[in-house]
This record gives structure tokens, C-alpha cells and sequence, in this order.
């Protein structure tokens, strides 16, 4: 086991936050002033966290102030910050072997991962695997296979997703305008059509008939007035938007996107790079809908932190030839060590962790609407939880303010959440907290928002 530093040590001994300066200490301000000299403008930063280490669900900032992390650094490190485990598995690939590239030679342990995750994708079906290094890299091989395999073009998405940054991904994203704007003409052939949000349906349905109203407008509208299914190549969805705002896709909406794919051969891609690995009790958010996706996109909580993806597919639709698409630092060894350490800690421990502690959540969470005027709803499975804020519970109008003011004041209690889609709060944890720091973020952030609610 790798030893731990007297910080380190300190950290294993805590469960909770420790304050010791006010926010943000001189130190971090130090950081912030020297990154807004230096680094791209582009990236979104809530609060001024400058994270030094972190150990389990802890991460103590750069002043020695210590938070609990209901982030999981965006549903990553699924297995807690720097996992024992998953650090000396980094270290012994690390001193044996860094790199070798996978696109032109062969790794034990790259193949070992690849039958591990196929083992565990849904469908009996023999499958493939090919690994890039980071979700958008996922969503982007999963573009190219579709077309590939299909020898279509067109693909649908959803309102509200997010699948990414770079442009086929993006082309894809319909979460914000912002992250869209000013980059030109994007992926030909893309059309989005209404997610089944049963808490704002699209329709104005009740929730009992938004999912079917959504999947039909697929066959209803678009391929009668817009295009011919035959054109298209795949329709990818998140099983859990996530940046659309932690929104579970109801089983039956999910069931009817297959049964619409399979009547007209379009492929099926479900985009599990947040909701996947363990983190809503299953390894997949689309197990709980039973549903069976011709691809697979996995990242994020893969590798406990190390740069890794993958898609998941049958063999007969992994049919592209040597050449048609690899990347350089995909399945990079140290990064396939990390992944393997992940896989089995998820497999043993933390996946029955989530589904348990996520139960103990939503059944203290189930409340609020009824507790609190500005909560609108409580969703989500297992340790992937959206709540939503509001300013009125009946006309349901989005109060982003009102959340950022929520975040701010845990982030200056000691806990570590971030916003979701215009009006939420995600809560991500790393899937090993145990009861104890549940209790602490359920109580701050109902302090948080009493705070904020007597502020209106």
C-alpha cells in the first residue's frame, strides 16, 4: 500500500469538513488571482474551491480547510479521492509501464478490462470494446460507429442533453445555448426532439402520459414530416440527463426509444458517462429500465479519476476496419490499472453502497417539496440526485438564483455540490460515503435552504 502523508493521514482520520479560515483562505486567493491571469476564461467555476488533496469523500483546499465532496470531481472518482487501492495500482503500472500507444500495439491489461466491461454491458450478444479518453471522445467514436455500421447519417437527440464539447459531441448538446454559441455550423443531420421530463412535460402531459406522448412524437411527427427513418443512424440518449438537470428517463419512455430503434434498424446509443459504473445502484442507469443499447458510452466514474472512456457494442456492429478510428492515449496502461482497481472495488463494495445509501437519501429528501416552498422536486436513483429549485411550486418557474445561493452557502458550510440544468442541485458523492456524512449534506443544505428562502 502506498504511504500516506502526515496530511494525508490526517484526512483518513475525518469524515466530516473542518473550517479553520474564512473563504477563500489567502492561499486560495493567491490561486484564483494567478488562474484568472493565465487560464482560458472558458471554464465555469462556482466558488473558489482550490482543491490540494483529497482523500475518501474529503478534499482539503490549499488552506488547509477541509470539505465533503458531494461532487465526486462531476461524478468521477467513484471510488472516493485517491482510493488506496485504485493509488497503488497507479503506482506499480506506473513504474513498469506508461505508454505504448494501443492503436498500434497490445496490452494484457487492456484486453483483461475490455472482456471485464463487456462481461457487464447489457445483452447476451458477444461485444467489443474501444477505449478514447474522455466522455466527448465516447460520444465521438459512437457518432463515427453509427455511421459506420449503419451507412446512414442522421441521428437524434434530445432536449436537455448533454454529451459534450467538442463538434460532433456538441452538435449532440442541446443543454445550454451558451456552450453552443459562436462556433459555427455544427454536425449535419442532427435533430432534437423533447426528453420525457415528467416534472415539466413538454406537453403539458401528467406524468403517467409523458413518456409515451415524447417517444411517440419521434414516429408521429419527425419521421412522417421531417426524416425518413431510414436515414437514420442512431438516437443516443441519456438514460439520467445530466446537465440537463439529473433527470431520470421514465423505464417506459426508455423501452419505446428501443422498440422504435429496433422496428427501423436504427442503433440504440445510451450515453452512460455520468450515470454509469455503479453510481445508481446498478452498473448502468439503463438496467433499471431493462433496456439493451446497440452502444455504449462509458467515462467519468470508469478510472476513479485517470483519463479513460469507452464504448460498449455486438461484435456485428463494432464491424469498422483497422484504421477507421483509434486514439493515441486510449487505454493508456496507468489509466487501464486505475480502471481495473475501480471496476473491482465498484463490483465488491460500492455499487450496493450507492443503492443503499441513495434509498437512505431520496427517503429524507421525499419531503421537501412539502417542507420547503422553493423545492420543486426530488429525482434521480441511486447516488445520482437532482433537486430543483423553484420560485413558485405551481407554476413551477425555474429559480437559478435562488439555487446558486444554495450552493454558495453550502460551499461556505463545508460542503461541496454543484448546479445541474438551469434550476438544480446535483448531488454526486463518491459511492463510498457512509451514513454519517449523508446526515451532515441532508442538514446543511436544509439549513442552506431556509437561508435562502427567508432571503426572498
Amino acid at each position: 500500500m502506498p504511504k500516506q502523508s502526515a496530511h494525508t493521514q490526517t484526512l483518513a482520520h475525518a469524515k466530516l469538513p473542518r473550517l479553520i479560515t474564512s473563504l477563500p483562505g489567502p492561499n486560495a486567493k493567491r490561486v484564483v488571482e494567478q488562474d484568472h491571469r493565465y487560464i482560458s476564461p472558458s471554464y465555469t467555476r462556482s466558488y473558489p474551491l482550490v482543491a490540494k488533496r483529497g482523500l475518501g469523500a474529503l478534499v482539503e483546499d490549499a488552506d488547509g480547510n477541509t470539505f465533503l465532496d458531494f461532487n465526486a470531481g462531476i461524478a468521477v472518482v467513484a471510488t472516493g479521492h485517491c482510493h488506496p487501492e485504485v493509488v497503488a495500482a497507479v503506482q506499480r503500472q506506473a513504474a513498469e509501464l506508461i505508454h505504448m500507444s494501443c492503436t498500434d500495439f497490445y496490452y494484457e491489461g487492456m484486453v483483461e478490462l475490455a472482456e471485464k466491461l463487456a462481461a457487464i454491458a447489457p445483452g447476451s450478444e458477444p461485444k467489443k470494446v474501444y477505449f478514447g479518453n474522455s466522455g466527448t471522445e465516447a460520444i465521438e467514436a459512437a457518432i463515427k460507429l453509427a455511421r459506420y455500421h449503419t451507412g446512414r447519417e442522421k441521428i437524434i437527440a434530445f432536449y436537455g442533453a448533454f454529451h459534450g464539447r467538442t463538434m460532433g459531441s456538441l452538435s449532440l448538446t442541446a443543454s445550454k445555448a451558451v456552450q453552443r454559441k459562436g462556433f459555427g455550423s455544427l454536425l449535419s443531420g442532427v435533430f432534437h426532439v423533447p426528453y420525457a421530463n415528467t416534472y415539466r412535460c413538454p406537453y403539458g402531459h401528467e406524468p403517467q402520459d409523458c413518456c409515451t406522448g415524447c417517444a411517440k412524437f419521434i414516429e408521429r411527427v419527425l419521421f412522417t414530416k421531417i426524416v425518413d427513418p431510414q436515414e437514420v443512424a442512431a438516437i443516443i440518449v441519456e438514460p439520467i440527463q445530466g446537465e440537463g438537470g439529473y433527470v431520470p428517463g421514465p423505464a417506459e419512455f426508455l423501452r419505446d426509444l428501443q422498440r422504435i430503434c429496433r422496428q427501423h434498424g436504427i442503433l440504440l446509443i445510451t450515453d452512460e458517462v455520468q450515470s454509469g459504473m455503479g453510481r445508481t445502484g446498478k452498473w448502468w442507469a439503463g438496467d433499471h429500465s431493462g433496456i439493451e443499447p446497440d452502444i455504449l458510452c462509458v467515462a467519468k466514474g470508469i478510472a476513479s479519476g485517470l483519463p479513460l472512456s469507452a464504448i460498449i457494442a455486438p461484435s456485428r456492429v463494432m464491424d469498422w476496419k483497422p484504421g477507421a478510428h483509434a486514439s493515441t492515449f486510449g487505454a493508456n496502461p496507468v489509466s487501464v490499472a486505475a480502471a481495473l482497481a475501480t471496476h473491482r472495488l465498484v463490483k465488491d463494495h460500492y455499487m450496493e453502497n450507492a443503492r443503499r445509501m441513495g434509498e437512505y437519501i431520496f427517503a429524507r429528501l421525499s419531503k421537501w417539496p412539502e417542507r420547503f416552498p422553493i423545492v420543486g422536486d426530488v429525482r434521480g436513483k441511486g447516488l445520482m440526485i437532482g433537486v430543483e429549485i423553484v420560485a413558485d411550486q405551481k407554476t413551477k418557474e425555474p429559480a437559478p438564483k435562488l439555487r446558486d445561493s444554495i450552493e454558495d452557502l453550502a460551499f461556505s458550510k463545508g460542503l461541496l455540490v454543484l448546479g445541474a440544468g438551469p434550476n438544480s442541485i446535483r448531488l454526486a458523492p463518491p459511492l463510498l460515503i457512509d451514513e454519517e456524512q449523508a446526515d451532515f449534506a441532508i442538514e446543511t443544505l436544509e439549513a442552506c435552504i431556509r437561508e435562502t428562502e427567508s432571503l426572498v
